[in-house]
């Protein structure tokens, strides 16, 4: 019988991290639900931490090998956004997004790494996003973050791959999550246009394919990485992103 693996979804509650959640809870792993506010009825054992602080990226590692005596699997996929022109950047908003977006990751798998070593087939996907591999105007903070979330991830799957840990950064264009649709008032600022306007000429202009993805979709593809179809994948994108980057 297959021993049961255990998994730490942060942001898990809503959007893409609730369906990652959602679908580990279904596929048999126990799963640490990880959110700064979680929901109490959602999928997992709910788990608050602000992701932003060295001592939540700790806790919540530690929390979820106390849990369920083992961490098979992180998925590290908190995130915020900040759309605004380099020249009015705010600077505490460019520190706040570096540390949930990138250093998160790092203090995750930093934390994490004797329990992925350990499991003998540790995994740790990186919710990372087409920006991982293109920019957009508008988002210095969360652009930088997630380039280098995909170079955080190809050095954890040199690290790792003699102790059976791989890593993966999955890249979904624009996904139907709160954090997307919060984006539309500030790209019509940024952009001098009426908000009706944003979603087609702006959010899915770069998409070959016009329309959001569904968090079940992302959680699909974390699913495949798990699985045995995922062993041999590590240290690359997953690129998700509708043509985006085919251009």
């Amino acid at each position: 019988m297959t021993e049961q693996r255990a998994a730490l979804v942060t942001g898990a509650g809503r959007g893409i991290g609730r369906a990652v959640a959602q679908r580990l809870v279904d596929d048999g792993f126990d799963v640490l639900a990880v959110d700064l506010e979680p929901d109490a009825d959602g999928p997992g054992v709910p788990h608050p931490a602000d992701l932003a602080t060295r001592e939540g990226n700790r806790g919540a590692v530690e929390a979820a090998i106390e849990r369920f005596g083992r961490l098979d699997v992180v998925v590290a996929n908190a995130g915020l956004q900040h759309v605004a022109p380099v020249a009015e950047f705010d600077e505490d908003r460019w520190d706040q997004l570096l540390a949930v977006l990138l250093t998160s990751p790092f203090l995750l798998a930093k934390h994490a790494w004797a329990a992925l070593s350990a499991s003998g087939e540790g995994r740790f996907v990186a919710i990372a996003s087409a920006h991982a591999l293109v920019a957009s105007p508008y988002k210095a903070a969360y652009v930088s973050a997630k380039h280098g979330v995909l170079g955080l991830v190809k050095t954890l799957a040199l690290e790792g791959a003699d102790a059976g840990i791989a890593a993966v950064a999955v890249c979904p264009g624009y996904v139907r999550t709160p954090l997307v649709e919060r984006q539309i008032v500030d790209q019509a600022k940024a952009h001098g246009m009426p908000e009706e306007d944003v979603l087609e000429e702006v959010i899915l202009a770069p998409q070959a394919i016009k329309r959001l993805i569904e968090p079940e979709e992302v959680a699909e593809a974390v699913a495949y990485l798990l699985g045995p179809g995922g062993r041999t994948m590590t240290g690359v994108p997953l690129t998700m992103d509708l043509g985006w980057t085919a251009r």
